[in-house]
């Protein structure tokens, strides 16, 4: 198994530190970046490679992969998506097609988050399960959020953030486990998903498994502090986390 992290997004709601980077470069904590956090997670787990999926601003991603691999010992391979700018993440997702067939443990790249997570993640493997979105289950939902429904014994029913929050089990932060046996599923939904609308999520991928028959579980992650960065409130929200771990 190895780590994934999308980070092929601009961030325009980030300018402007965003004129010249990736949104997973952005400092949030010193000259720390929500990518470095990302990949300290994986190497704590035990974790020896990781791919990164870039786009926007990818050179700066470049530019800093010799050290970034030398920091967290991680051999990095990082992943052109051709299409960072015009489309959504679920081709971004499929972009990492031949990744996911080595097993992944898959991180947005604005997801600030301890590394208890992936650590929960892993506890969750077994009895079958194929993909595992992390799940929190305390936060207090409202229209933003990628919110999930499931039902006992059918793991997810729904994933999507144009529902009614109060109807949702909770929220997927934005890491999850793939197992190698799911790859070709899933990069087979990725396909349908933004062939039929590249503006959609990945997320929308997996709804597009669920509603084929496929099974896919959650782990819920307990009271954790963690945030999506996507404003600057959010930055300074992740500034405040980030610190933490």
């Amino acid at each position: 198994m190895i780590g994934l992290v999308l980070a092929a997004g601009a961030g325009r709601r980030l300018r402007p530190y965003t004129d010249t980077l990736p949104k997973a470069l952005v400092p949030v904590d010193g000259e720390t970046t929500v990518l470095d956090l990302t990949l300290g997670n994986f190497a704590e787990i035990g974790l020896t490679e990781a791919a990164i999926v870039v786009g926007y601003r990818k050179e700066a991603v470049y530019e800093r992969k010799a050290a970034l691999e030398a920091k967290y010992g991680l051999k990095l391979t990082l992943v052109d998506n051709d299409k960072a700018e015009e489309w959504n993440n679920a081709y971004s997702l499929w972009c990492a097609r031949d990744v996911l067939a080595e097993g992944v443990i898959l991180a947005n790249g604005d997801t600030v988050h301890p590394v208890s997570v992936e650590r929960t993640l892993l506890a969750a493997r077994g009895d079958g399960r194929r993909i595992i979105l992390a799940l929190d289950t305390v936060k207090q939902l409202a229209d933003e959020e990628m919110k999930v429904v499931t039902a006992e014994g059918k793991g997810v029913t729904r994933i999507t953030k144009l529902m009614d929050p109060a109807a949702a089990t909770g929220e997927y932060i934005g890491v999850t486990l793939i197992e190698p046996e799911a790859a070709a599923d899933l990069a087979d939904a990725l396909r349908a998903t933004f062939e039929r609308d590249p503006d959609l999520y990945y997320e929308d991928g997996y709804q597009e498994l669920v509603n084929r028959g496929f099974t896919i579980d959650t782990a819920p992650i307990g009271e954790v502090q963690w945030v999506e960065i996507d404003n600057h409130d959010d930055l300074a929200k992740g500034r405040g986390i980030a610190c933490l771990y």
